[in-house]
């Protein structure tokens, strides 16, 4: 049994369960999705989804609602594995280019993100990337995509468009700054699973 919670404040939440479901079935693994909006919640899963949206609003609404002591606990602890998603990318790195004010971070992964780096929304793109490891180019969107600048420590990058970091993995933390949610390939989140169950 595997539990996978999604935030539930704000971006794709609909758009992350649908396709873990999906993954789930895929691999024939009993799993239970929660959406997760309170403490209670957040200490009974396995792997934490911090989806798209607007990094501001999101991380706003974590330290609302008390969630950021008890998910930068768990990851210490070694006791959860979390992917990041486009905002969720931003939330998890330890820093920021173009900080702003009250973007509280989790600042968990060993890297350095610029926000909106790819443009506005009416410039988002989908384009084949490469992933260490995935035999297949995987089919990438981006929305107001951030970069990640640099890494450093134990931070490992899995993919790149051109110069530009796009994909990152510390022990079990995973950040990209695409939405992966947003095609029927599976494969990420069948990544995300293993990360969980290892």
């Amino acid at each position: 049994m595997v539990d996978i919670g999604i935030l539930g404040v704000q971006g794709a939440i609909s758009e992350h369960k649908a396709i873990m479901e999906k993954t789930l079935k895929e691999l024939e693994i009993n799993g239970r999705i929660y959406i997760i909006k309170d403490r209670d919640t957040l200490n009974k899963i396995d792997g934490l989804i911090i989806p798209g949206g607007e990094s501001t609003t999101i991380s706003k609404m974590i330290y609302r609602l008390k969630l950021l002591e008890i998910i930068i606990d768990r990851i210490e602890d070694e006791d959860l594995a979390v992917m990041g998603t486009c905002a969720g990318c931003i939330i998890l790195a330890k820093k920021i280019v173009d900080p702003v004010e009250n973007l509280h971070l989790i600042s968990v992964i060993d890297m350095e993100v610029h926000r909106n780096a790819f443009g506005r929304q009416r410039e988002s793109f989908e384009q084949f990337v490469n992933i260490k490891n995935f035999e297949k180019p995987f089919p990438a969107v981006f929305i107001r995509a951030p970069i990640i600048t640099r890494t450093w420590g134990n931070c490992k990058i899995l993919s790149r468009i051109d110069d530009s970091i796009i994909m990152v993995q510390q022990d079990k933390l995973l950040a990209m700054s695409f939405h992966p949610e947003l095609t029927d390939d599976t494969r990420i989140h069948r990544y995300f699973i293993n990360l969980i169950k290892n």
